[in-house]
């Protein structure tokens, strides 16, 4: 059985008022005090959940970006504009932001847990590209309201916003095959999170309606860095594999990757091979010839995130929801017009 407050206030030998605005965040009580309190408190097992509803706008959202593997997410440009989308939605409503990372293969989860039941937390923003479904129970459980952000799991009551992973791939797949008229191959990351399971699906739902055969489609596993995949796709030329000649990549990073090495052995982009990607990350501009990709508004998800969670807060009766945000296609050069072939 949970501690109450007043049984608190009887251990540690202190007044229940200062008690109470320890536990409620605020002012009246030392720094040294407070946190004795809360510490006394997480250890006793009190019950957060109840002064929860009391923070309201005096709290702050905290963004927290769930690490698995750190080849995925380690592009910062990705979390820096999913971040200022949160942040210039919560302060039109006076919310302060703060963010977390929690690396799964260096942090302790129940430190990171421990962290916001004592915080002054009132609502979480989750990026869980990565993040298994039995580790987001574990954040659902702590009672705050809750936005799930980039990936969403079935049997979860969580509202989510995410990418339209499947039509993006779906576009730039038909795209691919219109314009080259040959069946595109797929260079697909070695390391697989939903997000890529979903831009599989869109990819062979394209070639299927196109009346071509999935099972001759050309697959190349590549590793999810520019580096790692440029070593993959060259060892891959090196033993003289079949190789088509259009390619959608999971993500820009893997599509660079492997142009590179496709550049390196001679071949021709788009000449040779066309290929299209998904991010639209700056590099996909730098790179020569330029990148063609699907562009997703990372801002506008943050802040989409941001304003659901908001909604959340302010109410006692929570509709979760799943918002698909759709991603459009940037046109450069690494696509070949038209085939002559």
């Amino acid at each position: 059985m949970s501690v109450t407050a007043k049984e608190l206030a009887q251990k540690l030998g202190i007044s229940a008022t200062a008690v109470s605005m320890a536990l409620n965040n605020k002012a009246g009580v030392s720094t040294e005090t407070r946190a004795k309190i809360l510490k006394a408190a997480e250890e006793l097992g009190y019950d957060f959940t109840r002064i929860k509803d009391s923070r309201g706008h005096n709290g702050s959202i905290y963004i927290l970006f769930y690490k698995t593997h750190n080849a995925i997410l380690s592009y910062s440009p990705i979390f820096n504009e999913l971040y200022d989308g949160v942040k210039s939605e919560c302060q039109k409503e006076h919310f302060a932001v703060k963010m977390m990372q929690f690396y799964e293969k260096a942090d302790i989860l129940a430190d990171c847990l421990s962290d916001l039941r004592i915080s002054d937390c009132a609502g979480i923003i989750l990026v869980g590209t990565e993040m298994r479904q039995e580790v987001c129970r574990q954040f659902l459980s702590l009672g705050y309201p809750m936005v799930l952000l980039d990936t969403y799991f079935d049997s979860l009551d969580c509202t989510s916003v995410l990418i339209n992973n499947s039509q993006g791939a779906y576009l730039a797949t038909d795209y691919l095959i219109s314009t080259t008229r040959h069946q595109p191959g797929y260079l697909q990351s070695s390391y697989s999170i939903p997000n890529f399971v979903q831009r599989q699906e869109g990819y062979f739902r394209a070639v299927k309606e196109n009346g071509m055969s999935p099972s001759r489609s050309i697959i190349h596993k590549l590793s999810p860095s520019i580096e790692a995949a440029m070593a993959d796709m060259l060892e891959i030329i090196d033993r003289n594999d079949t190789l088509a000649r259009c390619y959608f990549a999971d993500n820009d990073i893997i599509a660079i990757g492997a142009m590179k090495a496709l550049m390196l052995h001679g071949y021709k982009i788009p000449e040779d091979i066309s290929v299209i990607g998904f991010d639209n990350i700056s590099e996909s501009r730098i790179i020569e010839p330029s990148l063609t990709t699907m562009d997703v508004p990372r801002h506008y998800l943050g802040a989409t995130a941001a304003k659901l969670l908001i909604e959340q807060i302010g109410t006692k009766v929570v509709h979760p929801s799943k918002v698909e945000i759709s991603t459009r296609m940037i046109r450069r050069f690494s696509v070949l017009a038209s085939s002559t072939s």
